[in-house]
């Protein structure tokens, strides 16, 4: 799997679930991960269904978080897991062949143990892209990460062998400076789920997408 540059984690936005995705659709966001840890099954598995039929044929993935049988009934195009999930390793056999699968890391351990695994030649098949941070502090756990910074975060890039996206309490504000360490897939959550507008939604998307095509390009 390539660069992509722009992920966006929808969890608990201000607009309805079905417009936001929608815009994200329409901007040809490259890739869209649901994360919601407090919906009931059912209602989460409907959700997800509505939302890969608004992604279906696009140029954007749809990326269930932790759910691995959510990913298999609502057939989105992949599933995102943390440390507290299921062993990538293992759920990589359930899926179909063609699903993305991205494994997230909060420490330079973790992401020191994953690059590892992935550069060696018998693990087979290995993740599609992985996640590091927060890169700054963020309130989007319950028990927050400590933030890994920027200096962490380019070490990281320089050796790991897929794509890395760098997450948590990411904005424009702050987004140069994560490019600058040699960032080029930036996954950002706040800046646009509290979105009120989908006027507001769709320029913050088009803000932060044309900041990274410029410095990644």
């Amino acid at each position: 799997m390539r660069d992509f540059g722009l992920y966006i984690v929808i969890t608990d936005p201000i607009l309805d679930y079905e417009s936001f995705c929608e815009i994200c659709v329409r901007e040809e966001v490259p890739m869209l991960q649901l994360r919601e840890k407090r919906m009931r099954d059912k209602d989460l598995l409907l959700l997800t269904k509505r939302l890969k039929a608004a992604t279906k044929g696009s140029n954007t993935k749809l990326i269930i978080n932790d759910r691995a049988d959510i990913c298999l009934m609502a057939e989105t195009d992949g599933l995102h897991l943390g440390s507290d999930d299921l062993p990538w390793q293992e759920t990589l056999s359930l899926l179909p062949d063609k699903s993305i699968i991205g494994v997230s890391t909060h420490s330079v351990a973790e992401a020191t143990n994953l690059i590892e695994l992935c550069k060696s030649a018998h693990v087979v098949p290995k993740p599609d892209y992985m996640s590091f941070g927060p890169i700054y502090p963020t309130p989007a756990k319950a028990i927050p990460d400590a933030a890994l910074g920027t200096g962490l975060l380019k070490q990281m890039i320089q050796i790991a062998p897929l794509p890395l996206i760098a997450i948590g309490g990411i904005f424009p504000f702050n987004l140069n400076e994560v490019l600058a360490a040699g960032a080029r897939n930036i996954a950002m959550i706040r800046h646009f789920t509290r979105s009120r507008e989908k006027a507001e939604l769709t320029d913050k998307i088009r803000a932060v997408m044309t900041m990274i095509k410029e410095k990644t390009q």
